[in-house]
């Protein structure tokens, strides 16, 4: 059986997929890494390795999605019957769960943050003062669970009320949102009296900053850059109509990621550098320094509100995606109990990620190997269960799918030439298994 819901367009498909792979990836964590790993040289590292890694694993989720046209278990157990490889989709219904829980946190925050940038607590604050606010405010127990909970209603109403009324209706509004407010920023970040400096560091490569450990961040962010790994891209594949082209959709949804992670450069360096500050602040970039960025400016906490709203459309896109591959799951493609099984799930994975809320206040003292429980929960599926999981599709997609089927799916509704499939293949199957392990290796330590 297929299943019941479908994109109405291919544009539609492409912004939504679009809006899962451009989330807290690109608009927060890819500024932070590029701010400590050299900047304009890590860009170019970054895009080299999207296109070359990234971009082979989408098409491998995408073409196992819409080949079979069901959720991500039932499509491994449709194309290996008799086999243990509907073992990936399972992996990917945890790795979602637990995504969603501790993202569901960060979303929170945004969301505290604008509310408070709205009613003024935000204006006149020195760098120091915001720092200490951030600490108390994700300290505060009360604050970071209600906000959590709106985060979640949030995602839960929109794919409760379906692909096409729910998850498309919402992405096409916010992502042409998101980037029309990414301009606002931008032209404002870089007329600031000092913004060249800002701007020759994300778009001028300098191989005196070129490091092993930069090689390896950039390798790491395009891996993660795009949503691949958890079978997110799967599950949306799967409503994909078989007259798309889908390697033009994959391609348009890379080149779409690849900007924003740009236009996110472009917002933040060139007003930091203008107003002296640095760069390599770290994860607190966005919620620190950026503030302290935006106070300085004239209407500035208007422009703060732009950026904070710009980053919850991001953060609220990839999401859905999360929680519909849960849904799709547990539905089972009976799309009557959709409603019902989106609210029990989505609740579920809040109540999850609840100790992961409170892990910078009540919990804080908390520690389990090493780490807060925000903190190994990110490991987890940051350094463990993405790679995992995307290192099993791309040996699934080489070695286990049907060459000749691999080969018909892929130039379905386009005019490619087989070299660009073969080209697709050899790099899937003997470049990208190898490269995930380098990642996985690194992110432990091991090498």
């Amino acid at each position: 059986m297929k299943q019941s819901a479908q994109w109405s367009s291919k544009i539609s498909f492409i912004l939504a997929a679009a809006g899962s792979a451009i989330g807290l990836g690109a608009i927060w964590k890819f500024p932070y890494v590029a701010g400590t790993s050299g900047g304009g040289i890590f860009f170019i590292i970054f895009l080299i390795f999207t296109l070359l890694i990234g971009l082979p694993l989408l098409l491998a989720e995408f073409v196992i999605g819409r080949t079979t046209q069901k959720n991500a278990i039932q499509s491994f157990k449709e194309l290996a019957p008799r086999t243990n490889w509907h073992l990936v989709g399972r992996l990917g219904f945890f790795t979602n769960a637990v995504l969603l829980s501790f993202y569901s946190v960060v979303g929170g925050w945004i969301l505290i943050y604008l509310v408070s940038g709205s009613i003024g607590n935000l204006n006149g604050l020195t760098e120091s003062e915001y720092g200490a606010y951030f600490g108390e405010t994700i300290a505060n127990p009360f604050l970071v669970v209600l906000a959590q909970l709106l985060f979640m209603l949030i995602t839960i109403i929109v794919v409760a009320k379906g692909v096409q009324a729910g998850i498309e209706k919402a992405s096409k509004w916010m992502m042409p949102a998101l980037f029309i407010l990414f301009i606002v920023i931008i032209f404002r970040s870089i007329t600031l009296e000092g913004s060249l400096e800002g701007i020759l560091f994300i778009l001028k490569p300098s191989l005196s900053t070129l490091t092993s450990e930069t090689i390896l961040f950039a390798l790491g962010q395009s891996f993660f850059a795009l949503s691949v790994g958890a079978c997110t891209m799967l599950t949306y594949s799967s409503y994909l109509s078989k007259k798309e082209n889908m390697v033009q959709s994959a391609f348009s949804i890379v080149v779409l990621n690849i900007l924003v992670t740009l236009l996110a450069g472009l917002a933040i360096f060139p007003a930091v550098f203008a107003f002296g500050l640095k760069p390599d602040a770290g994860p607190v970039l966005l919620f620190n320094v950026l503030p302290t960025v935006f106070g300085k400016m004239p209407f500035g906490i208007v422009f703060l509100l732009a950026f904070l709203l710009l980053f919850l459309f991001a953060t609220l896109t990839s999401a859905f995606s999360m929680l519909e591959l849960i849904v799709a799951i547990l539905t089972k493609k009976n799309e009557q109990n959709r409603k019902n099984i989106a609210w029990i799930a989505g609740l579920v994975i809040f109540l999850l990620g609840v100790p992961s809320a409170l892990s910078f206040g009540v919990l804080s003292d908390v520690s389990l190997f090493g780490r807060s429980i925000f903190d190994l929960a990110d490991f987890l599926v940051s350094n463990i269960l993405l790679p995992v999981g995307a290192f099993f599709i791309s040996i699934f997609v080489s070695f286990i799918f049907p060459r000749e089927a691999l080969y018909k799916e892929l130039q379905m509704g386009s005019k490619f030439p087989i070299i660009i499939v073969q080209v697709w293949f050899f790099l899937i199957r003997y470049v990208v298994p190898i490269v995930i392990i380098i990642v996985f290796l690194d992110s432990l330590g091991i090498i």
